[in-house]
């Protein structure tokens, strides 16, 4: 078996465990949003420290979030939207029905 294999395997049985999928999108989603708020910051000329001023936090919060190393919560994304001058849309969306 080679070690990729092995690491797909590893991969479907973590990901067979209760919890696992939606720790992933989780995970996944606090990427994005990090990444976004990343891009905004750069698009400004910011460096972490001047958000971190502008949405009353520290540094190291930032740099965390950005790297998506924490699930946010609804204040501190407001907080940083508020620094940003942006909007925050949380919004839920009906699926479309299974053919």
């Amino acid at each position: 078996m080679s070690k990729q294999e092995s690491r797909r395997e590893l991969r479907g049985r973590r990901m067979a465990e209760p919890g696992a999928a939606e720790a992933y999108e989780a995970a996944r989603i606090a990427y994005e949003l990090g990444k976004a708020v990343r891009a905004m910051r750069e698009g400004r000329g910011w460096s972490q420290n001047d958000l971190a001023r502008e949405a009353g936090m520290t540094q190291s919060a930032v740099a965390r979030f950005e790297a998506g190393g924490t699930i946010p919560t609804l204040p501190v994304l407001e907080r940083l939207a508020r620094a940003l001058d942006a909007d925050l849309e949380v919004r839920l969306t009906p699926r479309a029905p299974a053919a």
